[in-house]
């Protein structure tokens, strides 16, 4: 199998692939196995038993079983259902790419498990301010409940390219704006 050299390729695989689906999780509510640790740090590193998960191709195959029901996270399959704990979001955004169309601009993210997501009405982009520190917590929903954690360097790059009117940052993406924050 070929891996996308750059962003670039991804999107254009993305658009190629876009009617293709992901296993059907939803519909799957086999017994929880709970002899199993499964773990997402905060920096998007996958933990089974407390050894590192290293291998990326492992990591983006879990990812596509994945699932949040309520606050909780999961891996699914037909025969068993893991429990992942999450400390902050599942995914953590790397990169991006904006991709400019006659006069309609769109932002694609890239997740550290190589998801591309377009920030768009369906994917929205939600900052929130962490209580203690008063840093901006970015996110977008990259499918089903399931969210990535925008990265403070992508988060700066965004916050560059960002617009400003009546002191609210913003940035525009398929013909929607998304709050950054206030000035």
């Amino acid at each position: 199998m070929n891996t996308p050299k750059g962003l670039t390729e991804i999107i254009s695989k993305l658009e190629k692939e876009e009617g293709r689906s992901l296993p059907p999780v939803h519909l799957w509510n086999p017994p929880l196995c709970e002899n199993v640790e499964m773990r997402i740090d905060s920096k998007g590193n996958w933990f089974f038993n407390n050894s590192p998960i290293n291998r990326k191709r492992m990591v983006q195959l879990f990812s596509t079983v994945l699932r949040r029901d309520e606050e909780e996270y999961f891996l699914v399959t037909p025969m068993e259902k893991i429990k992942v704990i999450v400390e902050k979001k599942p995914f953590i955004v790397i990169d991006f790419e904006i991709k400019e169309e006659k006069k309609n601009k769109t932002i694609f993210f890239l997740t550290n498990a190589d998801n591309v997501v377009k920030l768009s009405r369906k994917n929205k982009l939600t900052v929130e301010i962490e209580e203690n520190t008063k840093e901006p917590f970015p996110y977008i929903e990259v499918r089903d409940r399931l969210e990535a954690l925008i990265s403070r360097n992508v988060f700066y790059k965004l916050v560059d390219l960002s617009k400003e009117e009546k002191g609210v940052l913003y940035i525009e993406s398929d013909s929607q704006r998304f709050i950054l924050g206030e000035t």
